[in-house]
């Protein structure tokens, strides 16, 4: 007979462990979410478009940043579930934090005020214009002569 496990949300987590979700035992404890952040790139005429999907995240708990040409995302959460009997004894208690994030590479020439972003409905939706490199000066340089 199958009996409820105590670490898991489903009864059939731990039975199926091997079999048909083998990446299952990869995902944080009490957390639907999988650790990557499922990312659509979609290529414009002028710009790139990312779609992530970031279910159960709010807006507050998603941050963006670009340093060298790297354009960071990140999610950080932070949940707890309480459940008491009558007699205010814990029944269950489970708290999970963590968080996931995922580095696109958008080139040196992009700044924050040329990157639109917009979070709805657990998506995170930014766009990232093309911009070509600027050409390299070549500069000329001289060697010093004594004389």
């Amino acid at each position: 007979m199958l009996m409820p496990s105590l670490f898991r949300e489903n009864l059939f987590d731990d039975f199926f462990d091997d079999f048909a979700r083998p990446a299952s035992r990869f995902m944080n404890f009490g957390s639907p979410q999988t650790p990557v952040m499922k990312t659509d790139v979609k290529e414009t005429k002028d710009a790139y478009e990312l779609h992530i999907d970031l279910p159960g995240y709010k807006k507050d708990e998603v941050t963006a940043q670009l340093k060298d040409g790297y354009m960071t995302i990140t999610a950080q959460k932070d949940s707890s579930k309480e459940e008491k009997d009558e007699e205010k004894k814990y029944i269950r208690r489970e708290r999970y934090y963590g968080n996931c994030s995922r580095s696109f590479y958008v080139g040196d020439q992009v700044t924050e005020e040329d990157i639109k972003a917009k979070f709805e409905d657990g998506i995170l939706q930014i766009t990232v214009p093309k911009k070509e490199p600027a050409p390299a000066v070549e500069q000329k340089k001289y060697i010093a002569i004594e004389g």
